[in-house]
């Protein structure tokens, strides 16, 4: 297997807005991301942006459809009555802290940062959870040890 291209984990995730514009410095702001690159359309639409943290990539594009037929095109959670059909985790040097910056914001908190230990042999994380501003659920952990 030939090596992902430099600068790209071996895995990324695409998160689908119906307002990218707003999106893309609302995550670099409440979650701390950096954005390399962002490719715009006709209209100001954003076809295509990469938003980087700490070695790992999240693509962020609209919800508009392309070529694509209406059943295939992604959505927002706030799009689909808000369900939440994936959660991304990140790890961070500080949960309490990102927690907070989250927080002020404007980051819906859904679980408060907690220590899990999950037994030896394994490793003990500090966590949280939020929800964006367009319903996108994020883990963010801490490793506490292991």
């Amino acid at each position: 297997m030939k090596p992902p291209p430099r600068d790209w984990p071996r895995i990324a995730s695409a998160v689908f807005y119906e307002e990218p514009a707003v999106a893309i410095p609302w995550l670099c702001k409440a979650f701390g991301f950096k954005c390399r690159l962002k490719i715009e359309g006709g209209e100001g639409v954003i076809v295509h942006s990469e938003l980087v943290l700490e070695g790992g990539v999240i693509m962020v594009a609209g919800t508009r459809p392309t070529s694509r037929p209406d059943d295939t095109y992604p959505r927002s959670p706030r799009q689909i009555g808000g369900a939440n059909t994936q959660t991304l985790f990140v790890y961070v040097d500080d949960a309490d802290a990102h927690c907070e910056q989250a927080r002020a914001s404007g980051a819906a908190i859904l679980y408060e940062p907690q220590t899990t230990d999950y037994g030896e042999g394994y490793w003990a994380d500090r966590s949280y959870q939020a929800k964006d501003l367009e319903g996108h659920h994020w883990w963010f952990a801490q490793r506490i040890s292991g």
